[in-house]
């Protein structure tokens, strides 16, 4: 963890107080299952925790940045903001995936470069960050990293995949669309959800998230990579 520590001080001034909880933020609960005689602590916790702060100070920002926006529109803003993907990104831009601790079996099966896994990390750190530093350090954090980049408009550019597919479905006439929850996995601050696009009562694709909108999204982004390869 020191050369984590010292990119922290060296790029965001950041210098936890409490090591364990850092430790803690970058081990998957795949490190952890491996080595359970040592009873070493996961994310998932911190990761429930950053989460919520995560989408109090995303709305928090766009409420006194944007007064004329509507509810309806910040809500979508914030959607692409703290997607998975998005965080994943944000992950990668701070270096975290070269410090996370993974199991044998996830390092092999490419897990260091997983959305799921890199955008759980940075929400875990941000839970760690939360407990050692307080909220208005969480705050400059996201004013270094994310901020800017919603400054730029990079997030009104992401592709709502829902829109894009119904508006190519119903290019012809009227279908029915519709997105079902196929399954509901793991705990309640971890699920995962899997939902079908059923249109006219066939399923045409399926999708993954941390929630039923973004597996929704996940299932109309690969709807669409179908018909891209036609």
């Amino acid at each position: 963890m020191k050369k984590l520590e010292e990119l922290l001080a060296a790029s965001f001034e950041i210098c936890f107080d409490d090591h364990t909880l850092l430790e803690t933020a970058f081990t998957h609960t795949s490190y952890a299952n491996e080595h359970r005689l040592l009873n070493i602590s996961h994310n998932e916790r911190l990761e429930f925790l950053g989460d919520a702060v995560l989408q109090l100070l995303i709305s928090e920002y766009l409420f006194e940045k944007y007064p004329k926006k509507t509810e309806g529109d910040m809500s979508k803003l914030r959607s692409m903001i703290v997607r998975e993907e998005s965080l994943a990104g944000f992950s990668r831009f701070c270096s975290f995936d070269i410090y996370i601790k993974l199991g044998k079996g996830e390092e092999k099966s490419g897990g260091r470069n997983r959305d799921t896994i890199l955008g759980d990390l940075f929400e875990a750190f941000l839970g760690a960050l939360l407990l050692d530093k307080g909220i208005d350090e969480v705050r400059r954090f996201l004013n270094q990293v994310m901020i800017p980049q919603v400054e730029k408009g990079t997030f009104e550019k992401v592709n709502d995949y829902k829109t894009s597919l119904q508006e190519l479905l119903q290019a012809k006439g009227d279908i029915v669309i519709d997105y079902q929850v196929v399954s509901e996995k793991g705990p309640a601050h971890a699920k995962q959800f899997e939902v079908a696009i059923c249109v006219n009562d066939a399923i045409l694709s399926k999708g993954l998230g941390k929630s039923k909108k973004m597996a929704e999204q996940d299932a109309a982004k690969n709807a669409l990579a179908q018909f891209s390869e036609v």
